[in-house]
């Protein structure tokens, strides 16, 4: 049974203290039942193995309409390159989807190849959307080839020169119209969605590690339970306590 109410109310301290209790089950005792079902079932949605990069994005409704995408996809982490422009959060377009993701901004002197650099050493490849050139169709990227990071550039110029001398392939959205390119945001939801239905349906393993889960759980129990980082600070003391209490004994 979970517990709800004060800190101060909670009858069993001195019993969590005597246990090998995570922090991550401490904090469940002060959330509901079906509240913490839910988030374990939607971190068994949660994947890594594709990730988006917001490239300079210009208008706050395009880049908060992709991390709502992101997250209703189960995409974990979104990296954003701030370089002339600087990423703000539409919150009637995020609509709180923002506090369930991985959030990795990029503003040094050269944020592009910073986020080009980073996600290449954590085993990602480099996957620049581009209305133009020789890319691969949507339908035709292989998506058991690795893990992705696809990169979407800002409004006006698209990516730029160092992503696109830096990206390992190239995609576009087949169009038929007269228009070039979609918007930055339907491009994602096309994107993102397509690639999320064709990892689902390989058979890669895409779902995020325990000790990932572990770290994830924790987030979102500290956006969820009222009062979290008393009740952590508490959790941290009676550890405390209790280290204390077995050097004592010894």
């Amino acid at each position: 049974m979970r517990i709800g109410g004060k800190l101060s109310q909670f009858p069993f301290f001195h019993l969590l203290c005597s246990m090998n209790i995570s922090l991550n089950r401490y904090l469940e005792q002060f959330a509901r039942d079906k509240r913490v079902e839910l988030l374990q079932q939607k971190l068994l949605q949660r994947t890594r193995y594709v990730c988006i990069c917001l490239e300079d994005i210009y208008q706050s409704q395009n880049a908060s309409a992709a991390l709502r995408t992101c997250e209703a996809l189960g995409i974990q982490d979104i990296h954003i390159i701030e370089d002339k422009n600087k990423y703000q959060i539409n919150p009637m377009v995020v609509k709180g989807s923002v506090k369930w993701l991985n959030l990795y901004k990029y503003n040094s002197p050269q944020p592009s190849y910073d986020a080009v650099k980073y996600l290449k050493n954590q085993g990602y490849r480099i996957v620049a959307t581009s209305p133009c050139g020789n890319n691969s169709a949507l339908e035709d990227f292989d998506i058991t080839k690795g893990k992705t990071a696809v990169f979407f550039g800002n409004e006006y110029s698209g990516i730029s020169d160092t992503v696109r001398k830096n990206a390992d392939e190239f995609i576009t959205i087949p169009m038929f119209g007269f228009v070039e390119s979609f918007n930055i945001s339907v491009s994602a939801a096309i994107i993102l969605h397509h690639l999320v239905m064709k990892l689902r349906k390989s058979g890669i393993s895409w779902q995020l590690s325990e000790d990932e889960q572990n770290q994830i759980m924790l987030q979102w129990l500290r956006t969820t339970v009222r009062s979290a980082d008393k009740i952590i600070e508490q959790y941290e003391t009676l550890n405390k306590h209790t280290e204390n209490n077995k050097i004592n004994d010894e």
